[in-house]
């Protein structure tokens, strides 16, 4: 693995501080500039990029792209965003400052380093870009951290999300749940509990405490009953979704070699609606 000594700077040695470093800023076309194929950000929000858009027509780029030149090529490291929105409000050139890049290696370093200090990456990109860092060039989880300028825990935390299943990793990547939900998942060692209760969280809306209570109830039972206990969960969850496509209660009675479903209803028309929505009749 080689020297990673220079990272310790971060981002703050690329990005120009004064007027007398402006001095170096230059203007490239946007079709010269490509995208750095190390960039760990996978998502950029539509709305956030449209409103930079209308910013761009109206000011220009004020702050210039970083980008790095390697092998005759300008990659960016820093302003993918505004790069993108440029190219949307029909600007041909934007202002940059050109850094020169050793090698792949320093392209993901400083790409990771870029999206950490400017707080772009979600919970998944980042875990996925320290493991980038650890498969691809050998780092250990001390020498990420010191890369990133993280504690080692911080790290290694950040890592565990990537053992829950894809399913929540989406969810977690959009922000229909948080680090913290994501994070109490993992005190679960079952998958289909895990999924259960993440599937829970979406539905009842659960905050990260009340996540974390339920989770402790889960564990706290399963040394005495935890099939009951895991399935009390999983029939809770079928009630509501048969409730809510019948509009009306229903009760799941579930035991050993079988069990009943019971929808309740009140009037005739009730029956009737029912009896559609069962035929496909909705």
């Amino acid at each position: 693995m080689k020297n990673k000594s220079p990272l310790g700077r971060g981002l703050e040695s690329l990005i120009p501080k004064s007027e007398a470093e402006t001095k170096n800023v230059m203007e490239l076309d946007i079709s010269d500039i490509q995208p750095n194929p190390q960039q760990p950000r996978k998502n950029f929000d539509r709305e956030s990029l449209n409103d930079l858009v209308e910013s761009i027509k109206s000011k220009g780029v004020i702050q210039p792209l970083i980008v790095g030149k390697f092998e005759n090529k300008f990659i960016l490291i820093a302003g993918e965003r505004r790069w993108r929105a440029a190219g949307l409000a029909g600007l041909k050139k934007v202002p940059v400052v050109v850094r020169d890049i050793k090698d792949e290696q320093e392209k993901l370093e400083l790409a990771i380093i870029e999206n950490i200090q400017r707080e772009n990456l979600n919970p998944h990109e980042l875990a996925a870009a320290y493991k980038n860092l650890m498969e691809k060039y050998g780092y250990s989880q001390e020498q990420v951290a010191a890369v990133v300028g993280k504690s080692r825990s911080a790290v290694a935390n950040s890592l565990r999300l990537l053992f829950l299943p894809t399913e929540i990793l989406k969810s977690l990547e959009k922000g229909s749940i948080s680090e913290g939900h994501a994070r109490a998942l993992l005190g679960l060692n079952d998958k289909e509990t895990i999924l259960e209760v993440f599937r829970k969280i979406l539905q009842k809306k659960l905050t990260v405490r009340q996540t974390e209570d339920l989770i402790k109830k889960l564990n706290k039972g399963s040394n005495i009953q935890p099939k009951k206990e895991d399935k009390s969960v999983f029939i809770k969850d079928i009630e509501e979704e048969l409730e809510n496509y019948f509009h009306t209660k229903v009760e799941v009675k579930h035991k050993k070699n079988g069990g009943t479903i019971e929808i309740k209803y009140s009037t005739q028309d009730e029956l009737n609606r029912i009896i559609n929505d069962l035929r496909g009749e909705k």
